[in-house]
């Protein structure tokens, strides 16, 4: 075989490797992107949330009783940026105040799920509370969950919903668990209403890049290159925004409200790691819990009293 064969025959043997190679990133980018952003709302249904949280939460089982009885757990519904109609749950405070909590509940899960937070604002602390189902989660529109980028501009939305339902006198505080953190922290770097005062986040990622390049290694064994930024990449042309902008660290730079941290030093879902740079880059006024021992949104659950005792010092600080 001649020198010119032998070089025709290693480009096509190139050439053919090359295509396999790049149809299993496109396939692998396509899967990801499903895996990690398509909604299951019948995951998650308002029933099985129910049970799961009277089963891990059983006081809440009489004051949602108590609740439904005195019709006071009602249903709001906005169009949202995305064009989706999204449902939120609100809840008036036992005696009139201006003290308001948005509770935004985390990844797959809905608002019925963070009814534990609701209970600790509106039963223990006397606060109007109101509690949305991001987009694609509970009783929302939507097939695609957004991870908090596009939801922060969802939540600025519920603020001035909950201005509307409560007054334009409130003072608000956004407390959000996990990828309801990561949105929370997102929208602190927003032009807000005067209204909000300040903000709970426990258990939010850095980015969505770090996120996802965790979980691959973790669940997967695979490096963020190459697939992590063709799936990115993937996410911006169907969706609009890439991992890397989806990045909670860079809007709590631009955040000059007051922030309360928490995190669980045992929680290996978003790593523990993530908290300290999201806290430095945050200017003060801020606090920070590492609470021992706690697993991945499970520090008010292992630390209830505790739990309520640091929100409600921190939150008197600032709402009045």
């Amino acid at each position: 075989m001649n020198r010119r064969r032998v070089t025709k025959v290693v480009r096509y043997v190139l050439l053919a490797l090359l295509t396999i190679l790049l149809g299993g990133i496109t396939w692998g980018s396509f899967y990801m992107l499903d895996y990690s952003l398509t909604s299951n709302h019948n995951g998650k249904d308002e029933t099985e949330s129910y049970k799961y949280m009277y089963d891990n939460y059983p006081y809440l089982h009489q004051w949602v009783d108590s609740l439904n009885q005195a019709s006071a757990l009602k249903d709001t519904f906005i169009i949202g940026n995305e064009n989706k109609k999204l449902h939120a749950y609100y809840i008036a405070a036992n005696h009139p105040t201006r003290k308001t909590a948005v509770l935004i509940h985390g990844y797959t899960d809905n608002a019925i799920r963070m009814l534990m937070i609701g209970h600790l604002y509106n039963h223990e602390m006397n606060y109007n509370i109101l509690l949305p189902d991001l987009q694609a989660h509970g009783r929302s529109e939507g097939d695609v969950i957004q991870m908090g980028w596009k939801d922060r501009l969802d939540i600025i939305k519920w603020i001035n919903v909950a201005k509307a339902i409560y007054g334009d006198s409130i003072n608000i505080v956004v407390h959000g668990i996990s990828m309801g953190a990561a949105t929370t922290m997102m929208v602190s770097g927003e032009t807000l209403p005067a209204n909000v005062k300040c903000f709970v986040e426990d258990c939010g990622y850095t980015s969505v890049w770090d996120e996802f390049s965790q979980e691959l290694k973790k669940r997967f064994d695979l490096p963020a290159f190459p697939l992590l930024n063709s799936t990115s990449l993937l996410c911006k042309i169907k969706y609009g925004w890439t991992f890397k902008e989806a990045s909670p660290l860079d809007q709590v730079k631009k955040c000059h409200l007051p922030m309360f941290f928490i995190h669980g030093n045992a929680d290996t879902y978003v790593p523990t790691w993530m908290v300290y740079p999201l806290y430095e880059a945050k200017s003060a006024p801020k606090n920070l819990w590492i609470v021992p021992g706690a697993e991945h949104a499970k520090s008010y659950k292992q630390n209830p009293k505790m739990y309520l005792a640091k929100v409600k010092a921190f939150t008197d600080s600032y709402i009045n």
